[in-house]
């Protein structure tokens, strides 16, 4: 590694392929379809160890990353933020390109301007109403109207389908045990399982009840009602998910390989800053001394040291007075906190098999 550019990402491979079957195994025991979120990696290589064995549905954020994965043979998609006018000649483009694209919305307004829209350029959707299981951020709460009112529309639409409900259990992320995530899991499962009762009873099919991220569908204990799970941070965890309990370290995949640039009195400085961490916070609530990711050696073990501050370029870790360990010139990689607005930050990863870099990955990046 002494000759890769600093700072860069460095992927274990192995353990990508591990957490992979992992997460694998969880769906074919629960009969569900697994449509991984991509927003994680957003790497073609890593969906494709995803996906092996399933049929190759797929999650995005971006339309952006719709295009770069329709490109590369990935033609059934869900877009799993809530679309909105600005965004439907491109997604219309997408549809009509010959992928089958899945929208999502929350709002009555919507349904009205997209099917409008999908009729004036001869395009039909599938549309997933989103429905806010606890995290509160979008989506329809399930007691509610509109829970009904949407799909309602949704199926009378004349250029729109009402594929199901969909949710995201993003409240699971901020739990402080286990049991707290188990109890968060359950719910987001019975609750869309409830809904799905309620409108069904109005004669109104839900043919898919689509949920999961990562640390719920890693403690469900059974997906009875399921149809479809989404979680994507899995495939590389971090910092945040094995504090967390949703792995172990050694599951953790993705690291940032740094160099030590200073040296001083209690601290040292490494070229791996807030443009390529991410200035994520990670689980404080858990671990107070967690800084802005973990320290590990060159190959990867534990040092005890921490990121402790950031700036654009520079990374400050706090050290002991005798710290000899590392010199300047020294690498080192960084755990960050969470993988998904790491990988952001960069073009590409360097893929490591077996403690020797063996690829290069492209990143396909951009809204």
């Amino acid at each position: 590694m002494e000759n890769l550019k600093t700072p860069c990402l460095i992927l274990d491979v192995g353990r990508v392929q591990r957490n992979a079957a992992r997460m694998s195994d969880i769906a074919h025991r629960n009969n569900v379809r697994l449509r991984p979120h991509i927003k994680t990696h957003k790497c073609i290589e890593v969906a494709r160890i995803q996906t092996e064995g399933h049929d190759g549905a797929i999650t995005v954020s971006t339309l952006a990353e719709a295009r770069a994965f329709a490109k590369h043979g990935f033609t059934d998609i869900t877009y799993a933020v809530p679309i909105e006018r600005g965004k439907f000649a491109d997604a219309i483009e997408i549809l009509q390109s010959g992928v089958k694209l899945n929208l999502l919305t929350d709002d009555a307004a919507t349904v009205i301007q997209l099917d409008e829209a999908a009729g004036k350029a001869g395009a039909e959707f599938d549309v997933f109403v989103k429905i806010d299981c606890g995290t509160h951020r979008v989506g329809v709460e399930p007691d509610t109207e509109e829970a009904v009112e949407i799909p309602r529309a949704l199926a009378d639409a004349s250029n729109l389908n009402f594929p199901g409900i969909l949710t995201h259990a993003g409240h699971s992320y901020d739990q402080k045990s286990k049991e707290a995530i188990l109890e968060v899991a359950r719910h987001e499962r019975d609750s869309m399982v409830e809904l799905a009762t309620r409108i069904g009873r109005q004669g109104i099919a839900v043919p898919t009840i689509s949920i999961g991220s990562t640390p719920s569908m890693s403690t469900i204990d059974h997906l009875d009602g399921i149809d479809e799970i989404r979680p994507g941070n899995y495939i590389f965890f971090d910092n945040y998910q094995a504090t967390l309990g949703s792995c172990s370290f050694e599951d953790t995949a993705l690291t940032v390989l740094a160099a030590v640039i200073h040296k001083g009195k209690n601290r040292m400085v490494v070229d791996a800053g807030g443009i390529s961490l991410s200035k994520d916070r990670g689980p404080v609530s858990l671990d107070p001394s967690c800084g802005y990711g973990r320290v590990l050696d060159v190959d990867g073990n534990e040092t005890g040291l921490r990121v402790t501050g950031l700036s654009q370029e520079h990374g400050e870790v706090a050290t002991s007075e005798n710290e000899d360990r590392l010199k300047v010139g020294d690498r080192v990689r960084i755990l960050a906190n969470h993988s998904c607005l790491t990988a952001a930050q960069h073009s590409h990863y360097h893929v490591m098999e077996n403690g020797e870099i063996v690829d290069r990955w492209e990143i396909h990046r951009g809204w």
